[in-house]
């Protein structure tokens, strides 16, 4: 049975090295016999978390505890829930992750159980085997940005951790600014190239 792998995008920039690096991970699971999917937060409707924590207080049972807000956010989630690995990218922005993909890892809030009770959360979800690959890009060079602005990919790695990934993979690629409508080179096409055959691995 094949798997399925669903690539969440937070970056306003269509084309880019960002969409560019899932695109190439997404053909080369497809290649290998693996179905995809690829969701671009932002061409869906996602709402802020109003931080009322009505999804926390279900049965510690439950998968993830349904939300009131009504918007596209429950479609995504499903997806998720479905697939056999993720793939979550989005370039840097600002020193941190960009605002889109802060607002969806906020609403992840539903894989935790925390009653009033309680004075820290609890993961619905215990670590399973799936895969996750964390991209991130920026204009600095990598070791630079790894060094001095570690927040994007722990942003991205404590939403991973909440999806249940067990093991994940990191990709930072820099120098992603130096002209607008760059284009992923040789190498990084073949890293793109080996993470998408370790999430299916």
């Amino acid at each position: 049975m094949s798997k399925t792998i669903v690539a969440i995008i937070g970056s306003y920039r269509r084309g880019c090295i960002t969409e560019q690096t899932v695109d190439a991970m997404l053909a080369e699971i497809e290649r290998r016999g693996g179905r995809t999917e690829k969701i671009l937060l932002t061409e869906k409707r996602i709402e802020f978390c109003r931080n009322c924590r009505a999804c926390t207080q279900e049965a510690a049972e439950k998968r993830r505890g349904r939300c009131v807000i009504e918007d596209e956010m429950e479609g995504i989630l499903d997806s998720i829930d479905s697939a056999s690995a993720v793939i979550l990218a989005a370039p840097v922005n600002f020193s941190n992750t960009t605002a889109i993909m802060k607002r969806f890892i906020e609403r992840l809030i539903c894989y935790t159980y925390w009653p009033w009770t309680r004075m820290i959360p609890a993961s619905r979800i215990k670590r399973e085997r799936r895969r996750a690959v964390l991209f991130t890009s920026s204009g600095a060079p990598a070791i630079v940005n790894r060094i001095i602005m570690p927040c994007p990919l722990k942003a991205l790695k404590v939403a991973a951790d909440v999806m249940g990934a067990r093991d994940k993979r990191t990709i930072y690629m820099g120098l992603a600014g130096k002209d607008p409508g760059q284009n992923l080179g040789a190498r990084d096409l073949c890293r793109a190239n080996s993470a998408a055959a370790w999430l299916l691995g």
